[in-house]
């Protein structure tokens, strides 16, 4: 389950910012919006992303996508035609003459303990990485292992296996990739890689990708076609029944409609409007993520789906049998209001003069409990609208 994500000096985001998805104990509206394990804290299963072009909102998906990225390449071998992972994913504040390390961080849970694993890295080298674990049981810290000024330090439980490997790590190279290839008795390195990479961050490009549709598809068909279907009644689709005939090659997909007269008519899937496809897509992609129990970041996703069609995305994680979690940009207005959201699952991302881009959250500021959230986030209360200056509108001749 992911709780936070840090990043400093990456692209816009020049200071320390972190997304937090901890609830704040003190609002009691919609609790079914809450995750509950057990402990004094609870965690927020949708949180929304607004601000406007251009103020940075994408940074914070592509950080986190790059921190992805990063973690599963940074073993890989260079050639000639090839640049190490770090040298690549290098996106420092550019608007600076000296450029410093960027840092990642991220906090989540995996089963009973929390843990905490970031680094800070420039285009030559991994200046520094930690990673800790916390039991959430007895709340007792462990350090797993720390990375700096040349060397590392590794905690009791993994040090006897590992201080043998030490010399044989790269400066390029990430101790959690390095020891995630080694075939250790410990499987704390491989739990928390995969953890990591089993995040679905995605922007809406990916929902152009209808390679998805063959590999996970016939699954939702199997075991999901109920919902599956009353999603697709729901966006009215006309689409009464989907079906797949597979083969060694290709897979074949029909959807089926009926006419006024309740005649039946089988088409090819793949003859549906591209929205109605896309739509789908969406869905394949949320279903995933709440069987098994990750988190979903995406970029601008109401660029790709209708309001209420969004709506219903964010639904299908107020489900209380996931710890599934949906993250997401926009700048879709719709949604913006207390009957759907807690202040703390609403943030704004807004850039100052100088190209710094600020995270807020709704919860940081003083709201009346009247308030409408959308009309004053339009008013400027909250920022992260675009500014626009007067200019003279011409008309033709």
């Amino acid at each position: 389950m992911f709780i936070q994500f840090t990043l400093k000096n990456f692209l816009s985001f020049k200071e320390e910012t972190t997304l937090d998805m901890t609830a704040i104990n003190a609002y009691k509206e919609h609790e079914n919006n809450l995750i509950e394990i057990g402990r004094k804290e609870k965690f927020l299963r949708v949180a929304a992303i607004y601000g406007a072009n251009a103020s940075g909102k994408s940074n914070l998906y592509l950080a986190i996508r790059l921190f992805q990225k990063i973690i599963k390449e940074s073993l890989n071998n260079a050639d000639d035609n090839d640049k190490l992972a770090i040298s690549k994913y290098y996106m420092p504040f550019e608007f600076d003459r000296e450029k410093e390390n960027t840092e990642f961080e991220i906090i989540m849970i995996i089963d009973d303990y929390e843990y905490k694993y970031g680094f800070e890295y420039n285009d030559k080298q991994i200046v520094s990485e930690w990673l800790y674990r916390k039991n959430i049981l007895v709340n007792r810290n462990t350090i797993i292992f720390e990375r700096g000024n040349d060397s590392i330090k590794f905690g009791a439980s993994v040090s006897k296996e590992c201080y043998t490997y030490i010399e044989q790590i790269p400066n390029e190279t990430l101790v959690l990739t390095f020891f995630k290839r080694l075939k250790l008795k410990t499987g704390i390195f491989s739990s928390v890689f995969s953890s990591i990479m089993d995040m679905l961050v995605a922007d809406t490009d990916a929902f152009e990708d209808f390679k998805i549709i063959d590999n996970i598809l016939p699954d939702v068909i199997d075991y999901d076609k109920e919902d599956l279907l009353a999603f697709l009644a729901a966006i009215d689709t006309g689409i009464k029944d989907i079906s797949y005939d597979p083969n060694d090659k290709d897979t074949t997909f029909w959807s089926t409609h009926y006419d006024s007269e309740q005649n039946e008519y089988k088409i090819n899937f793949f003859n549906e409007s591209k929205g109605t496809i896309k739509s789908i897509i969406v869905y394949v992609y949320a279903k995933l993520a709440i069987a098994n129990n990750a988190c979903m970041f995406v970029d601008e996703l109401n660029v790709k789906l209708h309001p209420l069609l969004l709506k219903f995305i964010i639904d299908l994680f107020y489900n209380n049998s996931t710890t599934a979690q949906l993250i997401y940009t926009t700048h879709d207005t719709t949604l913006l209001d207390k009957k759907f959201f807690r202040r703390d699952q609403i943030w704004f991302v807004q850039k100052d003069d100088v190209g710094h881009s600020r995270l807020s959250a709704l919860s940081d500021f003083k709201v009346r409990s009247d308030a409408s959230f959308e009309k004053d986030y339009l008013g400027g209360v909250y920022g992260g609208i675009p500014l626009i200056k007067d200019y003279e509108l011409r008309e033709g001749e």
